[in-house]
């Protein structure tokens, strides 16, 4: 019973560790294309005539 238990820790660890690192990288990505989108629109919105 004590091995089942231990099996069960061992993978939802690991699983949260890989699940935490996938999040992270996707956050990271992502906050950096909002942020040269971002500076893209600044720079060009002088570009714009109405």
């Amino acid at each position: 019973m004590e091995e089942k238990i231990y099996k069960v820790m061992k993978s939802a660890g690991s699983s949260n560790l890989v699940l935490g690192i996938c999040v992270l990288v996707g956050g990271v990505a992502a906050g950096t294309l909002l942020i040269v989108n971002g500076a893209r629109l600044l720079k060009n919105k002088a570009k714009i005539m109405f």
